[in-house]
């Protein structure tokens, strides 16, 4: 079908692309490698998080961060992981990849994953006291910069404690652009040294560099809280749409939500009546959330069109 004209899967910043950190993008020079070391970035990164340049660890992807977080606790024995129980489906799968258990709790495992605001949610995790007791949790901070109501629930303090792994293509509304970055746990000198080991070299490209140190900048954040703004304003408008229509939406304190059409309609041949009209919608299944769909927010015209595609479509 090709792409969608209005596409509700993804969770990126709707209000996005970011010019600033577009624009330092497209001037990237595609030509020569990076600084291999990546001195100016990890120091701009450092600068922004208030933390001292070790604890800094590239990555190519939050994907690529998950299958080599995996593969460097593989190495001291590491072999139990918990993942929540609906979650990027790439937690589970490194930890296969690497023939790992999942633990029946948190306390059971060597590797703890929690994401907050989570997908396909936009809750908080939950469980926080007894996980950080762990040695290693890392938290999936991708959709924290697009929270746009509660609080985390992790004090500052207690994030010192845990790894906190970084995407900002999403929030910037640049999903194309591959990179990302992890802030190690205060007192985890030696673990941060031996994930940094495993990376590839040049493991970020020039646009990821580029994008990255856009971030780090003032104005590139004042855009992304502004964006917040616009983003609760849209998303009242979509939440009162699907209310119209008789959808049931789950709470969620994200750009994003899980919403299950009336009772009586089948969602998979719902989603295929609906991307014959131009809208796409992301099937939770692969969650483990059968019979819910994950919506982003978007503008209102696009809303609108949601709307009138279920009203094509019978379910409005």
């Amino acid at each position: 079908m090709g792409a969608a004209l209005h596409d509700f899967s993804t969770n990126s910043n709707a209000c996005g692309p970011c010019p600033l950190a577009l624009a330092a993008v497209q001037a990237a020079d595609p030509t020569r490698y990076p600084d291999p070391q990546y001195s100016a970035l990890k120091a701009a990164l450092a600068q922004y998080h208030g933390v001292d340049g070790w604890r800094v660890v590239l990555a190519g992807s939050a994907s690529e961060f998950i299958f080599r977080m995996t593969a460097s606790l593989t190495h001291g024995g590491a072999r139990r992981v918990h993942v929540p129980p609906h979650a990027y489906g790439d937690y589970a799968h490194a930890a296969q990849a690497w023939g790992w258990m999942q633990a029946g709790t948190p306390e059971a495992a060597d590797l703890v994953w929690a994401c907050e605001p989570a997908s396909p949610s936009g809750q908080n995790h939950t469980g926080w006291p007894k996980v950080l007791e762990r040695n290693t949790v890392v938290l999936d901070a991708a959709y924290a910069p697009l929270r746009l109501s509660g609080e985390p629930a992790l004090t500052a303090p207690q994030r010192e404690s845990v790894w906190q792994l970084f995407s900002p293509n999403k929030a910037l509304g640049l999903t194309g652009v591959r990179a990302a970055y992890a802030i190690a746990p205060v007192h985890a000198q030696d673990a941060a040294a031996a994930v940094e080991a495993m990376a590839p070299s040049w493991v970020v490209g020039a646009h990821g560099v580029a994008m990255l140190l856009a971030w780090a900048q003032a104005d590139t954040q004042a855009w992304v809280a502004q964006s917040l703004e616009t983003l609760r304003v849209w998303k009242q408008h979509q939440l009162g749409v699907l209310d119209n229509a008789g959808w049931t939406v789950m709470p969620s304190e994200a750009n994003f939500f899980c919403a299950r059409p009336p009772e009586g309609h089948d969602l998979p041949a719902l989603l295929l009546a609906l991307r014959a009209h131009g809208i796409k919608l992301r099937d939770t299944t692969s969650f483990g959330l059968p019979g819910w769909a994950r919506v982003g927010v978007l503008p209102p015209e696009a809303v609108d069109a949601l709307n009138v595609a279920l009203i094509a479509s019978k379910v409005a």
